[in-house]
């Protein structure tokens, strides 16, 4: 069991990975950037517009504007949560594509870090795609202070494809990610404030809120948005580098343990 589980042995081999897939990508990008953006916009400017126009200032904004701050980490979470899951275990599970990668000069390593570096690479558009949709509408208090929103979404992308991984180790087919959505990614995004402030909630849940990760990651965000600082920045950013590297260290030896056996 000790063999499966030991820390990562880093290494820039895992640069042909991510062109592998970024190559594979960039004949489907305009329906995936499309697909990516068309959920987190329906969200925005359907409550944004409808329910914002009945609500009073929600976090010292505008609704839409708290709305939209929200949204992009939501997006980013999902983004990268889809990639690991179901292009990720594709990957490796149908297509057989990581067998064969492993039959040249890499290491399951070097293959599962071009797989996260890839994940955020690819929420970081979705990331992207919403914060054009903020700049064009206006939705900022300091454009400059919003160029900062940019590193933030490639943590959060990195924090939740180290997550997805591990569930991507132990799913036996893509129904399995279903539980994960349901039990994990749902309640984050009723919980974390992407629709309403955490403080509206009972105190309780506001401790379980504090603890996950997407309430980090909004933490971080809104506040830019706003054109603030945000509070406990180094607090924010250690909790989604956590997340995301226990999340690659665990799914690395657990999937050390489903194929190599």
């Amino acid at each position: 069991m000790s063999h499966f589980f030991r820390l990562p042995r880093l290494s820039w081999r895992f640069v042909p990975v991510w062109q592998r897939n970024y190559l594979v990508w960039k004949k489907l990008a305009i329906p995936s950037i499309l697909g990516n953006l068309a959920d987190p916009m329906l969200y925005m400017l359907g409550l944004g517009y409808g329910l914002g126009s009945l609500l009073p200032a929600v976090g010292g904004m505008p609704y839409l504007t708290f709305l939209a701050a929200g949204t992009v980490a939501y997006s980013t979470m999902n983004a990268a949560t889809f990639e690991v899951l179901y292009s990720s275990f594709s990957r490796m599970h149908v297509q057989r594509t990581w067998d064969a990668i492993l039959n040249a000069p890499l290491t399951l390593d070097d293959v599962m870090l071009g797989e996260l570096t890839w994940a955020a690479s690819k929420s970081l558009l979705s990331g992207l795609a919403i914060l054009a949709v903020i700049w064009g509408l206006g939705l900022y208090g300091n454009f400059w202070m919003t160029l900062w929103i940019v590193p933030v979404v490639a943590l959060v992308g990195f924090c939740f494809g180290g997550m997805g991984l591990v569930m991507n180790a132990v799913s036996p087919s893509y129904d399995f990610f279903l539980y994960y959505f349901t039990l994990v990614i749902t309640p984050m995004v009723l919980l974390c404030g992407v629709f309403f402030p955490v403080s509206q909630l009972p105190s309780v849940m506001q401790s379980v809120s504090a603890w996950l990760p997407l309430t980090h990651a909004i933490d971080l965000a809104r506040p830019l948005v706003a054109g603030t600082i945000p509070h406990d920045i180094a607090v924010h950013i250690g909790a989604l580098l956590i997340y995301g590297s226990l999340g690659y260290i665990v799914a690395l030896g657990l999937t050390r343990r489903r194929l190599l056996n």
